[in-house]
């Protein structure tokens, strides 16, 4: 009988000071393709218990933090989703490799019909340019170096630089803005009009890919991009 009691006091004590719950677990891990070795660049980790998600390194390794029992997914463009929950250990750690298929692919025609307007957007694609603003560079500033520390300093001319950014920032979205408005039109991808800025924002497309991609490679970032982004909605 005493020994029964015994055993009962240090379960109930090591329930009473045991390790309190994690408020953070920090989460690695890895994806792996034994059959095909491959750089994994579209790689994301999405916590469906928060909404929120970050991109993986090209090696499939990924890290980030999340709580105790979320709720995972592992996104990889041409594999299946694999969904997983976060247990922390006693150091509020969790690991996971993930041993991953590639599905046989058969892949869908794609077909952009030649409209005008898809060839003058490409002509905009082209042309995007920030407007150049006077500054005194080099030989110049060297023989009118008050006039080089004036445009430096001057809140006119930081004025017009600031200006001269924001229209190009408004120029490129206004380009992406009509990619989207065409690719919804022929059924490449599913998006609202009130989705269009928060997706231009997912994007962050590179402004060289932007005005050098081909149609194709424009056609496949963003069905690859709009696949991640459905996934954080």
């Amino acid at each position: 009988m005493r020994s029964t009691f015994t055993l009962f006091f240090i379960f109930t004590t090591s329930i009473a000071f045991g390790q309190a719950p994690c408020e953070k677990v920090f989460l690695k891990g890895r994806v792996i393709d034994s059959l095909r070795p491959q750089a994994f660049y579209n790689l994301m980790v999405v916590n469906k218990t928060v909404g929120k998600g970050v991109f993986g390194q090209p090696n499939g390794s990924f890290f980030t933090y999340a709580r105790d029992q979320d709720k995972m997914v592992l996104s990889v463009k041409g594999y299946p989703q694999h969904k997983f929950t976060v247990v922390a250990d006693s150091n509020c750690q969790c690991q996971i490799d993930v041993f991953i298929e590639r599905p046989p692919q058969v892949f869908d025609e794609v077909v952009i019909k030649p409209l005008k307007s898809l060839a003058q957007i490409k002509e905009e694609r082209a042309s995007l340019a920030l407007r150049e603003t006077r500054m005194v560079r080099g030989v110049e500033a060297l023989q009118s170096p008050i006039t080089a520390l004036y445009e430096a300093f001057s809140r006119k001319e930081r004025n017009k630089r600031w200006i001269a950014e924001q229209e190009y920032k408004d120029n490129k979205a206004r380009v992406v803005r009509e990619l989207l408005s065409l690719y919804v039109a022929y059924d490449i991808i599913e998006l609202k009009k009130d989705e269009f800025d928060l997706f231009i924002q997912f994007l962050n497309v590179n402004e060289d890919f932007l005005k050098t991609a081909s149609e194709m490679d424009l056609v496949l970032f963003i069905k690859d991009k709009y696949e991640h982004f459905l996934l954080l909605r």
